[in-house]
């Protein structure tokens, strides 16, 4: 279960990783076990071994925190902890948690061993935090009832539990609940082949004959994110279905993310229009980001946050002390010669260009020769 933000610019992009309101279809598509995961190979060995240990000794599994871009898999994975260890999933997110009164009705309601997943726990009110920690370390629950002079703790003893908590920005999780968690567990972007699984598999589950070439396109253009191969794969098998396709290979599926204006590298239109306007507008920078917000009427902190890390990611911009700039593999993406280099300046030691005679600095005439010192200088 994921919150999302009214507001967030990156809501309504195809390639976007984040959570929309159609990828509730991905639940069929989602594997059940950790043999049925593709990708992150090391993150589920390890779970495997803490979750066969937890089993082995019959008590709660320590708190695990899944970190990572979006569409990876946080959620998948936390399910699956739940089906190995053969207990009960409980779901919700952290801005649902309004008040203490919610999070104590959540877990007084849980069986032992149960797990409770808190997908964007980085944004729990810290007010909430507070009750959460001896929850996590103590299994109690402190509350204030009542106000005033009358109001006085109450500590409930509440079941040994899981916590999986989820977050795309670990950085912004105070330290004493980031040092609760027992298990923290990375997720990174796919590996195309891996990708290239995971669209097969789900080409398969949805019927549609894609060949291997096929596949390994949507892969390709996936952004190295599952969430945007299936919301890809769906939209492709669309296409196919109003084009009366029996079976969908490579020219058919780049003809359909064409007309998505998703490119050979996974960029859409938002992508390439701040490229262009870098290039076209700018002479490919350097060029500051608030300067090219403006230009393309989008606020500063989309730029950052939605359409800047990819393309950084995929070495087509570079940010620099002096602003944004459009590198060479930048500029042959867009079909473009980049610019020639300008050359370096050596500059010695004391001062002077490379090449200046530093031993004769005597004023020079206007012919470029040296003044003769006259016998009073």
């Amino acid at each position: 279960m994921a919150a999302t933000d009214r507001d967030d610019p990156s809501r309504d992009r195809l390639v976007s990783g984040a959570a929309q309101a159609e990828d509730g279809g991905d639940a069929a598509l989602r594997p059940r076990t950790f043999d049925a995961f593709v990708g992150q190979r090391l993150a589920c060995e390890n779970l495997r071994v803490f979750v066969q240990a937890a089993r082995g000794r019959g008590d709660a599994m320590d708190h695990v925190l899944l970190h990572g871009p979006p569409g990876l898999g946080k959620t998948t994975l936390a399910q699956i902890i739940a089906r190995e260890l053969g207990v009960g999933f409980r779901a919700t997110a952290g801005p649902m948690i309004a008040k203490a009164g919610d999070l104590a009705a959540i877990l007084t309601n849980l069986e032992r061993g149960d797990v409770l997943f808190i997908d964007e726990i980085h944004r729990l009110n810290p007010a909430i935090e507070e009750v959460l920690y001896p929850a996590m370390e103590d299994f109690q629950l402190d509350l204030i009832i009542g106000e005033g002079p009358a109001a006085r703790s109450v500590r409930i003893d509440l079941k040994p539990f899981t916590l999986v908590g989820a977050t795309t920005r670990s950085g912004l999780l105070t330290t004493p609940l980031r040092d609760r968690f027992g298990i923290p567990v990375r997720l990174t972007f796919y590996e195309p082949e891996d990708l290239e699984a995971i669209v097969r598999r789900g080409a398969e589950m949805l019927g549609l004959a894609l060949t291997a070439d096929g596949a390994a396109e949507i892969a390709r253009r996936a952004r190295g994110t599952p969430r945007v191969a299936g919301r890809l794969l769906r939209r492709v098998r669309d296409f196919a279905a109003v084009a009366g396709r029996a079976t969908v290979d490579r020219v058919a599926t780049d003809a359909a993310l064409r007309r998505l204006e998703v490119d050979a590298r996974g960029l859409d239109a938002m992508d390439r229009r701040y490229l262009e306007c870098l290039v076209r507008h700018y002479g490919g920078g350097p060029v500051g980001v608030e300067t090219i917000a403006a230009a393309l009427a989008e606020a500063r902190d989309t730029l950052e946050e939605v359409i800047e890390p990819f393309l950084i990611q995929q070495g087509l911009i570079q940010r620099t002390p002096r602003g944004r700039m459009v590198s060479e593999s930048g500029y042959r993406h867009l079909g473009l010669t980049p610019p020639p280099r300008p050359a370096a300046t050596q500059y010695d030691l004391l001062g002077g260009q490379d090449g200046d005679d530093e031993t004769d600095r005597r004023p020079k005439t206007p012919n470029g020769d040296a003044e003769e010192e006259g016998p009073d200088s």
